[in-house]
């Protein structure tokens, strides 16, 4: 059983033997400016109550006009507190933190207050991250992002895990006078390394307590998880896609950025031959006008049928 898995998050999305959608943050759709809290927690609360497992947050401290994303724009951490105290017992994610642009023992104090704010929900998703021009601003050297992400990991797992510890890496140096709380819920928060991150996947699989990736072509995304599961046994595999379901149920697909428009049954039997690959979990980020629709809809013909 991989570590983390007594975190409740954790369990929710991956205890069951089948396939878990998730949802992705902003829910409303407003990803250049700051969407409205109420109407997105109104979603979040829907979401739960028909049936999807997750919910999540995406790390995008600075806004690039270039990228054309600012994510969910509020930061994962107050943002997610707010989300725990709205929500019962779906689980909370990052999709995901940059590890290299935030010191680790801030990322450390953060996500404990939330995963213990929450009742053991979180499940974070870290990055080494996509934006070049975040680098410079943070005084990061963009070349030794993957250095400072085995760091980062080393370094939560540690302050977790420890009290008092003794560490040292580049963000700094802790000499055994110091503790970092509170404690997470769980021995460790689970950490899902994002896409490579700028790491071999054999790091990925020993050190990563499951892989979340971007969406792939089903042949792609087949061969990827015969290759994971031989690395890294039962330790879950997630993706993120983008979903638009078009108004006739019989409507073949239509490639989007990162997803597919189509109708409820050609997305019906995409997922199951997906669950039937391994995948374990999906993060949707659906693309209807109508989202409150959109949610039940995808709910109830997909989540359900299957």
């Amino acid at each position: 059983m991989p570590s983390g898995h007594e975190n409740a998050g954790y369990r929710r999305l991956f205890d069951d033997e089948g396939l878990t959608f998730g949802a992705g943050f902003p829910l409303t759709g407003t990803n250049r400016s700051t969407p409205d809290p109420a109407a997105e927690i109104e979603l979040a609360r829907r979401a739960e109550s028909v049936g999807f497992d997750g919910l999540w947050a995406r790390d995008v401290p600075t806004y690039w006009p270039k990228f054309g994303d600012a994510g969910q724009t509020f930061d994962a951490w107050p943002w997610l507190s707010h989300v725990a105290a709205h929500t019962d017992e779906i689980a909370l994610g990052t999709s995901s933190v940059v590890l290299p642009l935030r010191h680790p023992l801030h990322v450390a104090k953060s996500a404990a207050t939330v995963d213990r704010l929450s009742d053991g929900r979180l499940v974070l998703g870290v990055a080494s991250g996509d934006r070049d021009p975040e680098y410079p601003a943070f005084g990061v050297d963009r070349e030794r992002r993957g250095e400072r992400f085995r760091e980062s990991v080393d370094a939560l797992r540690t302050v977790w895990r420890e009290e008092y510890p003794e560490l040292e890496g580049r963000w700094g140096r802790l000499e055994g006078d110091l503790d970092v709380v509170p404690k997470p819920t769980a021995e460790t928060i689970p950490l899902l390394p994002t896409g490579n991150s700028r790491q071999s996947d054999g790091w990925i699989a020993e050190h990563g307590d499951g892989w979340l990736f971007y969406h792939l072509p089903e042949p792609t995304l087949e061969s990827y998880l015969e290759e994971w599961r031989e690395a890294a046994g039962e330790k879950p595999f997630a993706i993120a896609i983008r979903v638009e379901l078009a108004d006739d149920p019989t409507a073949e697909p239509e490639p989007l950025h990162l997803g597919y428009r189509a109708g409820v049954e050609w997305y019906r039997e995409y997922f199951r031959r997906l669950e039937g690959h391994g995948l374990d979990h999906a993060i949707i980020g659906l693309r209807n006008d109508d989202r409150e629709a959109a949610f039940e809809t995808f709910a109830e013909e997909i989540i359900g049928e299957l």
